[in-house]
């Protein structure tokens, strides 16, 4: 695989560039100094990987470029290299279109499985970060699950509401459901009121995006 790394240090160029070369499976191809120089090499030399230092000063930063070059050159996998153990940079760099992140300290077993399973089309998360992604992933889920006013609803009210989107009247659902009409309307008016919903139109339409209608 053809492979650019791209970082502000010449020593951290040339250290990687020895470990890869000696690899049967690798060639270095080019190395840069900054975003800029890196977009480049990628527009040049067409790489299979990318290892993008993130911090490059004066030039541009990794983080842009990285955005940059897999907007404009998807083929090309990038691999965030970095000394920053921090969850932000990493959920920024996979937004931005990296295919993993790994630390510079890591061993360099680490550093090669990493090449190769982005090479493969897979994503390579250091894992102490893959612990910090699925953490926030969760919280996400939750915060999303909070958010959602169909949560708001009880058990009851889930029942009812598919009933009465299929046009079942007050009397069908309590002989259905075995509760009393003046509990049906109850419930309905608090199914409406949880759902902001002002229409039995709307609530059809609310039932379908929810799939809670089976025919």
């Amino acid at each position: 695989m053809k492979i650019v790394i791209a970082d502000d240090h010449a020593v951290v160029r040339s250290g990687f560039s020895m470990i890869l070369n000696y690899q049967p499976d690798m060639e270095v191809v080019a190395t840069a100094a900054d975003g800029i120089e890196a977009y480049q090499m990628v527009a040049k030399h067409s790489p299979d990987v990318l290892l993008m230092d993130l911090s490059m000063p004066p030039g541009e930063s990794g983080l842009i470029a990285t955005g940059k070059i897999s907007s404009d050159y998807p083929d090309t996998k990038i691999l965030i290299l970095t000394m920053y153990d921090d969850e932000e940079y990493l959920f920024h760099v996979l937004k931005n279109g990296a295919a993993g992140y790994v630390l510079k300290n890591a061993p360099d077993e680490e550093l090669l499985l990493a090449i190769r399973t982005v090479h493969q089309g897979g994503t390579y998360i250091h894992s102490k970060m893959a612990t910090s992604l699925v953490r926030e992933f969760i919280k996400k889920d939750q915060e999303s699950s909070d958010s959602d006013p169909f949560n708001q609803l009880t058990k009851r009210e889930i029942e009812i509401l598919p009933l009465v989107a299929k046009g079942y009247g007050n009397k069908e659902i309590a002989e259905r459901l075995y509760i009393s009409v003046k509990t049906v309307e109850v419930h309905k008016a608090k199914i409406m009121e949880k759902l902001g919903l002002k229409s039995r139109p709307e609530l059809v339409e609310y039932a379908l995006k929810k799939k809670l209608l089976d025919f």
